[in-house]
């Protein structure tokens, strides 16, 4: 399920008819996004969430992957979608980099995941050699 939350950014300071709008979507971790949500979430035709499926960028939750209006996403696959459209968009990226970037990301939150853990394994042991 999909809640948006929309109101305007409030900037101390800036005069009015200046001020942007803040845009925030909320999406719980129990249900997911159909194909249509997940499009409207990213402001993108409904085709190029199927492009990227296609390509192997995006991997919808539901067994039925051949049946895209049958597709579900979680908010990974949505921040993945947003990440696939600003490299596209902002910078040019074609398809293959953005697979490239995409890989690159996942191993650098793995990395991440995994040095915290031997941090924390880390500052464990030395409280318990005190």
């Amino acid at each position: 399920m999909m809640d948006e939350n929309r109101g305007p950014e409030i900037r101390p300071g800036r005069p009015p008819g200046t001020q942007t709008e803040l845009n925030a979507i909320v999406i719980d971790e129990q249900n997911a996004l159909t194909l249509s949500e997940l499009s409207r979430a990213c402001a993108v035709q409904t085709g190029y969430i199927i492009e990227l499926v296609d390509e192997g960028l995006l991997t919808p939750e539901s067994a039925e992957e051949h049946e895209p209006q049958r597709w579900r996403f979680t908010g990974i696959q949505m921040r993945r979608a947003r990440v696939a459209l600003r490299l596209q968009h902002d910078l040019g990226v074609n398809l293959a980099g953005i697979a490239l970037a995409l890989q690159l990301l996942d191993e650098v939150e793995m990395l991440r995941t995994r040095l915290n853990a031997i941090d924390a394994a880390m500052s464990s042991d030395d409280v318990n050699s005190r």
